[in-house]
């Protein structure tokens, strides 16, 4: 029988907001524990340089940002626990989550769990994951296939990019640099393309079939890599039909003082990618764990008057 650990305040995640929100209820006093989950820090352990993060002029690289975040939470200190939960029992009270290595109580829950990259779902994809190098393919249009793109043409001798509309949604200065790599030849572009299969053998990639979205034709194009980076799905499945939810996003009460945060159970908050489907972005992850934090403050005062 696993032992019961209680906290106050229990923030589940460890990227951008769930740090944010620890720091805040650690200064109100609030004595919170931080889970870490299976991927400390979040996305951006997994990130190389970031660029648009306030105050760091000169960008920074994601893992190091996450072990700054690290740092401030601990200095106040906040309890981190590695483990991970797999099961959620929100009607009860206290609230009560299972992990791997523990049962823990609280009185307020802060839901920071971030999101996942999404896959194609082809079978071929999952067979050749991470199996390849040399000449690639980048699979996405929006901030993080760009991203990837671009990094990956620092180091490969060719990366193609598959976009299925005839226009990026990444970041316009995100755009410019990566049309400036086509123009020297190192990345090509196919508008208007999904990728069909992934191809390969005993070795690893071999390459991969693409189907034109408009005229069905295929084509196969030789490379020994193939990234996907095609958005991200909320890591909130633990949490079905015991939160509001839509398409998988925690319905949060924005525009309510004091509630901006809060959920459709009492007591439990959300911040970040969790309950946020338009900006995704590590600066407002943050600030919506601050909101969170300050949120159950109030929320635990509301119980004691």
């Amino acid at each position: 029988m696993p032992s019961t650990k209680h906290a106050k305040v229990l923030i589940l995640g460890s990227g951008p907001a769930g740090y944010t929100a620890a720091v805040y209820a650690a200064r109100a006093n609030l004595s919170p524990m931080l889970i870490t989950g299976l991927a400390q820090g979040g996305q951006l352990t997994t990130t190389t340089e970031v660029e648009n993060w306030p105050a760091d002029a000169q960008g920074v690289q994601g893992p190091e940002l996450m072990e700054r975040f690290l740092e401030h939470a601990l200095r106040f200190n906040t309890d981190i626990v590695f483990d991970y939960i797999h099961t959620a029992k929100l009607d009860e009270r206290p609230l009560r989550l299972i992990g791997e290595a523990h049962e823990y109580t609280c009185d307020a829950l802060i839901i920071a769990t971030g999101a996942s990259a999404q896959y194609l779902g082809l079978p071929s994809e999952e067979a050749f994951m991470g199996k390849g190098q040399q000449d690639v393919a980048v699979i996405g249009g929006g901030n993080t296939a760009v991203e990837e793109a671009l990094y990956l043409a620092q180091i490969a001798k060719k990366v193609t990019v598959i976009h299925r509309r005839n226009a990026f949604r990444a970041e316009p200065i995100l755009i410019d640099r990566l049309l400036a790599k086509e123009q020297a030849g190192i990345v090509e572009i196919k508008w208007d393309h999904v990728l069909d299969e992934v191809q390969g053998d005993a070795t690893g990639v071999t390459g991969m079939r693409v189907k034109h979205t408009q005229t069905n034709q295929s084509t196969d194009i030789p490379l020994q890599g193939v990234f996907i980076a095609i958005g991200h799905k909320p890591n909130t499945d633990i949490f079905a039909e015991q939160l509001e939810m839509k398409n998988g996003y925690i319905l949060t009460r924005t525009g309510l003082a004091g509630n901006a945060t809060a959920t459709s159970v009492d007591g439990v908050f959300a911040a970040g990618d969790v309950q946020d489907s338009i900006y995704r972005q590590a600066i407002t992850s943050a600030g919506t764990g601050c909101m969170a934090a300050l949120d159950a403050q109030r929320y635990l005062e509301s119980l004691t008057d």
